[in-house]
């Protein structure tokens, strides 16, 4: 039994390591600057050359132990460290590690710089050393120019500019969509703003109709509810359908009856014209109720 557990955990680990694995094969690098004048700056105020990653998988990744490198020969050049959260990227998003040969500065400084003028190789290696992925800069690449690929984690590498759609895009997204083609299309063809009215009107009527439909539904539902209660209530006599039909609610019969008996207990006959009602009244005699018990003699006056 207890081999039986040590080989599940084995597997686990060796499943969980693969799928990190996998993962970190998502990994891409996605734009470099070679020589930085007037690009982003880094966390102390300075300009200084960068290398961007991005995620392309639909999951967070943490980069930690992996390796960037400007060297075939020495894959291991810059270990990304460990405890540092930021080392997870999310999903879909990037990075920025900062060529400066300064490591002591941070988790995204580099002990590696960039030469301008130059080609320069930049790699990306897992944490065994196994190449991820790879890029030559040409050497024509000038001064707050980069070297990025068409759109993020894919297409062919070209120079950017930054002048005109040759954005320089840093911590975002190669591609910067400034407009939407459904939007602007659905403008085209509903100048005046007719058809955006009727269909906020049809929301709004269908939103109240739903709200209708419901309030009738919970009415009807709360009705025979009341009506099976008060059947139960009535006990086994009353189980036929028909029978049960009839006791929904009572009969005329039955409250013509209750208005006579109510009118008959509240009109008195003294109130009638030809009829005169006397009602003899007995009170038991006590000493205590007595009056004559409670008077005081009269003074006697005697003249001397």
């Amino acid at each position: 039994m207890n081999k039986r557990i040590i080989i599940a955990a084995i597997a686990l680990v060796a499943g969980a390591s693969s799928l990190m694995a996998q993962s970190r094969k998502a990994v891409r690098l996605n734009e470099v600057m070679v020589e930085n004048t007037s690009s982003i700056v880094d966390d102390y105020g300075e300009h200084r050359g960068w290398i961007e990653l991005f995620n392309s998988n639909f999951a967070p990744i943490e980069i930690s132990s992996m390796y960037l490198s400007n060297d075939s020969t020495n894959p291991k050049m810059y270990p990304v460290p460990l405890g540092d959260v930021n080392t997870r990227i999310a999903k879909r998003q990037h990075v920025v590690f900062f060529t400066d040969g300064e490591p002591e500065k941070g988790t995204f400084h580099t002990n590696f710089v960039l030469t301008p003028g130059v080609e320069n190789w930049v790699g990306l290696y897992d944490a065994d050393g196994s190449l991820i992925d790879a890029i030559t800069v040409p050497a024509a690449v000038l001064a707050d120019q980069t070297y990025a690929r068409a759109t993020d984690g894919n297409g062919e590498w070209a120079v950017r500019s930054g002048h005109g759609d040759n954005y320089i895009t840093p911590s975002s997204a190669n591609v910067i969509k400034d407009k939407n083609n459904r939007v602007e299309m659905f403008a085209e063809r509903d100048e005046n703003g007719f058809g955006m009215t009727i269909m906020a009107m049809c929301v709004v009527f269908s939103a109240l109709l739903v709200l209708c439909l419901c309030f009738y539904a919970i009415g009807a539902i709360g009705k025979n509810l009341s009506r099976s209660n008060k059947i139960k209530s009535m006990g086994d006599d009353h189980t036929d359908p028909e029978v049960r039909a009839a006791t929904g609610h009572d009969s005329g019969e039955e409250i013509a009856a209750i208005v006579m008996a109510l009118h008959e207990h509240f009109n008195a006959h003294d109130e009638e014209n030809t009829i005169l009602t006397i009602n003899k009244v007995k009170r038991a005699y006590s000493p205590w109720s007595s009056k004559i018990y409670g008077l005081r003699e009269v003074p006697q006056h005697h003249r001397r």
